[in-house]
């Protein structure tokens, strides 16, 4: 039997508790809190919008520098996804907030939407017209069927508005029946949840002592999300969502419950880190380390 219960963390207060038990979360959130500006630096779903991204396009066999994407919101988390976009090889993307298109012509822009801003001063629904893509990090309604029926014909929907999203899928696919569809819900095909990226990558930054977390080890955990979906999805996993589930457009990234993430997204984020050169371990051998991993599982 039990000798004795004794905790390993000072808990005199909420603050401490609350640190120790979401440490991953906690550190960021003070960051955030001492600076507000961090709030782009930190938002992590950009990662797993990313990773959609990439594997719908793969899906539609489209080239992500061809397309042309309307990010509809301005807030951290567009900014910080629309900034991923761009490196992955984005060149055509239109961003709107509340008072519609960010254009140029706009005397309200702060210095985050201004990195955005096009010269040409357009509607809402032109932006749409022929558009590839739109990435909805708003609430709901901020974009409608009629902003749809003017896309590309086989257009990638990310509806990221929670717990009611811009629009429903059925509403999407009423209107474009071949689209690829994603939310921030569990109970729609493509949930882009920031549980399947957020622990990993911190996972593999702190593994190697990283000094930060850079562009080259949030790329690098986007494409290991991505490339994890079209591998043969485990049978565990078939117990809890079917037999059905393989790498389609109901199915472009991995589900949380995807055991495997930690190995290979944490991997994935050490080795950019070290590569980069902002860890601080200097002697990393990967497939020891993902050895290390797979046994946490």
């Amino acid at each position: 039997g039990k000798l004795a219960i004794k905790t390993t963390t000072q808990l005199n207060t909420q603050k401490d508790l609350s640190l120790a038990y979401t440490p991953g979360v906690a550190h960021p959130c003070l960051e955030i809190q001492a600076n507000p500006e961090d709030a782009f630096k930190y938002t992590a779903k950009r990662n797993l919008v990313t990773a959609g991204l990439i594997n719908a396009c793969d899906i539609i066999k489209k080239n992500i520098e061809d397309l042309k994407v309307v990010v509809i919101g301005a807030g951290a988390a567009a900014i910080s996804c629309a900034r991923m976009y761009k490196s992955v090889g984005v060149k055509n993307l239109i961003m709107c907030d509340s008072k519609g298109v960010i254009n140029d012509s706009r005397d309200d822009l702060n210095k985050f939407k201004k990195e955005f801003s096009i010269s040409e001063n357009i509607t809402k629904l032109e932006a749409f017209r022929e558009a590839d893509v739109v990435l909805g990090l708003s609430k709901p309604g901020t974009f409608t069927q009629k902003h749809i029926a003017v896309m590309a014909n086989e257009p990638i929907v990310f509806a990221l508005s929670n717990p009611t999203p811009e629009l429903y899928p059925e509403e999407i696919l009423a209107i474009r029946d071949k689209a690829i569809v994603g939310t921030g819900r569990s109970d729609f095909p493509n949930q882009i949840n920031n549980v399947i990226g957020f622990p990993f990558i911190f996972r593999g930054a702190l593994d190697v002592q990283a000094k930060k977390i850079n562009m080259q080890m949030k790329k690098a955990a986007a494409y290991a999300i991505a490339d994890l979906a079209r591998n043969p999805v485990t049978q565990e996993v078939k117990e809890i969502f079917g037999e059905h589930l393989t790498y389609s457009k109901e199915y472009i990234i991995p589900t949380a419950f995807d055991k495997r993430l930690i190995v290979e997204v944490s991997s994935a984020v050490a080795k950019a880190a070290v590569d980069s050169g902002v860890a601080r371990i200097k002697k990393f051998d990967l497939e020891e380390y993902k050895e290390k991993l797979s046994k946490m599982i």
